[in-house]
């Protein structure tokens, strides 16, 4: 027998005081509170401020390769052939549910059909382990295209409301916002998306007044958790829209009250981080500027800045072993390569550092028993941090190599680790200028449309630091460019009564016919990084400032000021078909 329950749709039904509980620790997953300086008096006393709030959707991941794992008894314990995020990662969870020491499974990821954020937690792999240690033989288990849809997290759905204040010149003098994520019916990353929403709702920028609060609640809706953009796709979305209302009332120009306020070497950001030498945000407004200018009218644009690397005082280590067999040099790193091509830079680095040919350089079939944990691909990482641990094992390589005349046979069956660790400061932390994170990068992009409303150039100008694979960057580029697109023009997640109403082909997802001429563009400054050869990361921040650069350039063509995503009354959403 079977009691039918109204579910909680969303964050508004979660917070009503005779709300249903979801989890017996009530509705509230997570709360976040950033604040520096003091916002209430800098608004108070703003020449100008503007408030607005904006809605985005729950969002799907749609990589190609559907969730799929095979396990069989290995030793005294299970082996695991995986297509996740972090190996690690996965041997943790798996050993959580058979109250295993984690030795006694092994998780080994083969090729992964994409990622974004979306194979970070277990759907597959805990199943196929325990089906395998009860039968003792080996079992797969697949998702069909549907069950993916419906089973794993999504991109979180917001609720925010932003108020940003500035001086007679234009230049940001405080920002308040609030902040309501729905996570879903269960937590996933829900904390980490909401405080990275929160910390880089700020943007870009030099100014020190924020207030800024942030809450996930639970509903019965689809679990949400990290997607690609980690909570700041929504947060930015909002931010950068309002600048051009403010702009506005200033009297000058988006690209003007963006280059104004933008971040430098050596100033702080709103986080109180100080900027470092490689920052290059205003570099990626003045490679914008004239294509920008020459479009006003029918053109958006939008800054943004990413983290790279865990931070917040986290523990986040890059690690690699190089081991020589028979003359070529093996790379182990347990780092998920999910197709932003992380394993092909660690071979440039080896190459870069030991100056030996790509011949006698190869990357192993890595798993939890032979390489060492490099953390999960997440947070735009990989390239800086295992791509330090990369380089200084390969510094160590090659000083054996001269003591040898660069005779690698002689060198057969000799390992060289490395381990790169740089602290961080957590959340809050009572310092003058906490280090939030290692590194940050920062883009600005330009989106122009047509007399139609159609996108037809996209401008992207990107501080990644070194660029180490002008191939694979600009892959990157792309890529998210059409996913920032996706999520402002076209992809929804309709649900009815907590329950999905899509299939792969109704989500909105673009055309080939429809993607427009991206520019990629790269800014490299002579002052970088002394760590991973300047690199910083890419994944994440390429689909980040698209959706608001989108946003602008409709409201410069037809006024109509857009706070819901996806856009409505566009060139891709008629009017006459809502």
């Amino acid at each position: 027998d079977y009691e039918k329950l109204e579910p909680i749709r969303n964050v508004h039904e979660a917070m009503a005081e005779d709300a249903p509980q979801i989890h017996s620790s009530g509705n509230l997953c997570q709360q976040r509170h950033v604040t520096r300086g003091d916002a209430k008096t800098a608004l108070e006393k703003a020449a100008y401020k503007v408030t607005r709030s904006f809605t985005t959707p729950f969002t799907e991941h749609a990589f190609l390769e559907p969730e799929c794992a095979v396990s069989f008894p290995y030793k005294d314990g299970i082996k695991i052939l995986s297509t996740d995020q972090g190996a690690f990662d996965t041997r943790k969870e798996v050993s959580i549910m058979f109250g295993w020491d984690p030795e006694k499974i092994v998780v080994e990821n083969q090729l992964i059909g994409g990622g974004f954020g979306g194979k970070e937690d277990v759907t597959v792999q805990h199943l196929t382990a325990l089906a395998a240690y009860k039968y003792q033989r080996p079992v797969k288990a697949k998702f069909t295209r549907q069950e993916s849809l419906f089973f794993h997290p999504k991109r979180h759905a917001m609720e925010g409301t932003f108020t940003l204040g500035c001086d007679e010149n234009g230049i940001f003098t405080g920002l308040d916002c609030e902040i309501y994520f729905d996570t879903g019916a269960y937590a996933s990353l829900c904390g980490p998306v909401l405080e990275r929403a929160c910390t880089h709702s700020v943007g870009p920028y030099c100014y020190q007044n924020t207030d800024i609060r942030g809450f996930g609640y639970y509903t019965n809706n689809p679990p949400a958790g990290a997607f690609r953009g980690f909570g700041v796709c929504q947060s930015e979305f909002a931010l950068e829209s309002i600048i051009n209302l403010l702009a506005e009332q200033v009297g000058i120009s988006p690209w003007e009250i963006r280059y104004r306020n933008a971040i430098e070497p050596g100033k702080v950001l709103p986080n109180g981080q100080i900027a470092d030498c490689s920052t290059a945000l205003k570099e990626t407004l003045e490679a914008v500027k004239d294509v920008y200018e020459a479009n006003k009218d029918h053109a958006g644009i939008a800054c943004s800045m990413k983290n790279a690397g865990v931070g917040v005082g986290l523990p986040d280590k890059g690690r690699c072993n190089l081991v020589i067999e028979d003359g070529v040099c093996v790379i182990y790193a347990a780092a998920s390569d999910i197709g932003q091509g992380c394993a092909t830079v660690f071979c440039q680095d080896v190459a870069q550092a030991t100056g030996l040919p790509f011949s006698k350089i190869r990357n192993a079939v890595c798993n939890t028993e032979n390489a060492p944990d490099s953390g999960t691909t997440s947070g735009s990482r990989q390239t800086l941090l295992t791509g330090e641990a990369v380089r200084g094992a390969a510094v160590k390589l090659a000083d054996a190599m001269k003591e040898v005349d660069n005779d690698l046979e002689k060198l057969n069956g000799k390992n060289y680790f490395y381990e790169y660790y740089e602290p961080t400061d957590k959340l809050g932390a009572d310092v003058p200028y906490p280090k939030s994170h290692i590194a940050y990068g920062f883009a600005t992009h330009v989106v122009i449309l047509d007399k139609k409303g159609k996108v037809t150039e996209v401008y992207a100008a990107h501080d990644s630091g070194k660029v180490v694979n002008p191939t694979s960057i600009q892959g990157q580029i792309e890529g998210g460019v059409l996913m920032g697109m996706g999520y402002a023009l076209t992809e929804d997640w309709p649900l009815k009564d907590c329950v999905p109403q899509v299939t792969y082909g109704t989500l909105g997802l673009l055309r080939s016919t429809q993607i427009p001429n991206i520019h990629a563009i790269y800014v490299e400054k002579e002052k970088l990084l002394d760590v991973a050869y300047g690199a910083k990361g890419i994944g994440e921040i390429a689909t980040i400032p698209t959706a608001p650069a989108v946003q602008g350039a409709y409201y410069a063509l037809d006024g109509k000021f857009r706070t819901k995503l996806p856009l409505e009354d566009t060139f891709y959403r008629p009017k006459e078909e809502e």
